[in-house]
This record gives C-alpha cells, structure tokens and sequence, in this order.
C-alpha cells in the first residue's frame, strides 16, 4: 500500500507539471489600505522541482516574475511590481481606491531549465472608510524591495507611533522615490534611492507632526538649512528609518471639498419640446488673400531666383571666355619668347670658333684635369673614392 500510494503521489505531480495546473490565492483588502504579496523564489522553486527534497536535491535557481492582470498586457493603474535580480523574492504592492476584484496571473520562469510556472492570484477589494489624517514622510535611507517585507513595515509604524503619540496607524501607501521624479543614485555603498511612506489615523496629528506647518520650519526648508528638531520629537531608534522633515507633508480629508457627484444616466431620448433649429451658416470669407500669401508670393520669389540663377550660369559665361583666351595668350607668348631666346644664345655659342670648355667634355676631373677614356674599362666608377678610398677627392686651394 505504501509502494502504491507513493506511485499515486508520483502520477499526480506529473499530470500537475504537464497540464501545466496552477495554484490560486484569494485575498480581500480594504479600499484605501496598502497591500502587499510576496512572490517567495522557494514555493515555486519546489513547483519546479516537486521531487528535489524527497530525494534530498536542492536547488536555487534564477527565476523571473511576470505579472498581469487577467486577459490584459499589464497590471491594474493601482498594483505595481518589483524585483531588483533573479535571485530576489518579487513583491506585488499598491493602494486599491474603489472596490472591485482583479485577477492577477503571476508567470514565473526559471532560467536553468527554461520551466515555466503560473499562479493566480485574486485579489478582492472592499468597501472601507478613508482615514481622515494621513501623513506621507521620505525615508532617505531605504529602499523599496528592503521596505515592503511586513516586518520592516512593522518596525516603521512603530517608529512613527512614537511621533504621532496616537493609537496603531494604518499604512497607506509605500512610494519609490524614483517614481515620484527622484535621482538613480550611485551605485555606491551608503547610497540610497529613497521611499514615501503614507500612514494613516481616525485621531487628529500630534504637537510633533504640526510643527511641520509652523512658518519658522517652512523658511528654514527654504533657505535648505538644518532644520533643528526638538528632542521630543527625535523617534528613529534606527538611523535607517529617519524622516527628511522638509518633505513631511500632512493631509487633513475633512477639510477638502466634497467631490462633485457624478453624473445620472438618462435614457437618451430628448424630452418633448419645440422643434430642432440646427445653427446657421458660418459667415462667408474671402480666400484670396491667403491665396496671394500662399501661392503668388512663392511663385514671385521662385521666378526671381530662376532669373539670377540664368544670369549667373549664361549671362558672364562670355566675358570669362574672353579672359580665359587672353590668359592663354598670353601664357603662350610667354613661351614663344623662350623659345626664341634659347635658340638665339645657342647660335651665339657656336659662332664664337672656340673650343668647349674642359667641364662640358665627357669624364672630366675638375681636381687634376684629366680625362679618362670610356674604353679603358668596362665598369667606370661615378665617384673616384670608389677607385681609391684613401684619396681626397675634395677641391684644395
């Protein structure tokens, strides 16, 4: 019996991972309070794995979360998702502001095995009064991912109870900063993206918390300089969770105007009256003005162009050929005239009956006066050092 229940266990995980079954989870939430789900790595690392800790085989795999809502591309306006790497838990968050119910489809991968798991998770909201008081402080030195597990959540309500000095408060919402057009910091030790935290109370704001609204701290968040915090009001145990007191705003709703009540439906149908009277002809205007602005002082300009364009590419073409043929006369007198010149000094040269000079002769050494015959050899060196290198070929007075 053992044997067959285990094979029973077996045949069920199976169909479970071929058939692709899925697990759902039901929450209900009051409207105007902050909710949050974790996305555990572990719970669908063992759908991935159904086996791995009966046979002792544990795993920890990079898996990514995708979420939507049912039947549509992306998430409700209120819901939104975060997970900073593969290896971090997901977390879903956000505050609902009028009831209903979504159906969220939560698609995990895992990116050893390219398995995929999905969850649904339905999320039911309910009617629920608004807190009249609410607070919203910046946490600088927080995160987002770091501030959504309900523990921390826990720790920061504690720490603003002692400022309110009022009963438990309700979260509200919880805000990335770079959401609300805050800087990507650093990516350094001691730098933080910042979070705005919203809680809220049915009691009014404490001495503390009023100081806010006081003209002496709102010059000195002007002027960006250290606000001097009375010492009943220091309530941070950890550093971690301390309040930039410049950005401390507070929300009293019973102060604000009543919203205007929407719109009744009606049935479509006009009520009985006098007959419909559509409204009369615009008055008729003259378009030829715009038509001389729009077509006639383009053309005008268009024409203008064209004939300075002609004049410019035919009209000088005549007066540059003339000084082009006129440059090139000139250049070819120029040449005639050399010409004449060479021929004039060489028949002065030959009328003089004397003989050439020695330096004009073939092989002729200006350093002893010599001439060498062609025929002596059949290799004549250029240079006389080549026939002797120990000889001074240099001129010597």
């Amino acid at each position: 019996m053992a044997g067959c229940g285990s094979w029973v266990f077996f045949l069920t995980v199976c169909s479970a991972s071929l058939f692709g079954a899925s697990a759902d989870i039901k929450v209900t939430i009051p409207v105007g309070r902050f909710f949050t789900h974790e996305l555990l790595r572990e719970t669908f690392q063992n759908d991935f794995e159904p086996l791995g800790k009966v046979y002792g085989i544990l795993y920890n795999d990079p898996i990514i979360f995708k979420c939507n809502k049912q039947n549509f591309p992306d998430l409700p306006e209120w819901l939104r998702f975060t997970q900073r790497n593969p290896y971090d838990n997901g977390f879903l968050y956000g505050t609902p502001m009028s009831p209903g119910k979504s159906i969220i489809e939560i698609y995990a991968t895992n990116q050893r095995s390219y398995d995929t798991v999905r969850h649904l998770l339905i999320i039911k909201v309910v009617p629920e009064k608004i807190l009249p008081y609410q607070v919203e402080v910046f946490i600088k030195l927080r995160e987002i991912e770091k501030v959504l597990p309900s523990t921390v959540q826990d720790e920061i309500k504690q720490d603003l109870q002692k400022l309110w000095d009022r009963n438990p408060l309700e979260m509200i919402n919880i805000t990335n900063a770079l959401d609300r057009g805050g800087r990507v910091p650093l990516p350094l030790a001691g730098h933080f993206e910042g979070v705005y935290v919203k809680v809220g109370s049915k009691e009014y704001f404490s001495e503390c918390l009023l100081r806010v609204l006081t003209l002496e701290n709102k010059n000195q968040c002007k002027e960006e300089a250290k606000i001097k915090v009375p010492g009943e009001c220091h309530f941070c145990i950890n550093p971690s969770n301390c309040i930039t007191w410049c950005k401390t705003e507070l929300f009293d709703l019973t102060k604000m105007k009543p919203k205007p009540p929407a719109p009744t439906m009606s049935s479509g149908i006009l009520e009985a009256g006098e007959d419909f009277r559509p409204l009369e002809s615009p008055p008729s205007r003259d378009y030829f003005p715009d038509y001389i602005v729009t077509v006639i002082v383009p053309l005008i300009l268009a024409i203008i162009l064209f004939l300075l364009l002609a004049y410019i590419m035919f009209g000088r073409r005549e007066g540059v050929a003339k000084r082009n043929a006129r440059t090139n006369q000139i250049q070819l007198y120029h040449h005639y005239t050399i010409h004449e010149n060479t021929d004039e000094l060489r028949t002065m040269a030959g009328s003089r009956g004397m003989p050439p000079p020695l330096s004009t002769l073939p092989m002729f050494n200006s350093r002893t006066g010599d001439r060498a015959s062609p025929l002596q050899s059949d290799s004549i060196p250029l240079i006389m050092a080549q026939q002797d290198p120990y000889s001074d070929t240099l001129p010597r007075k």
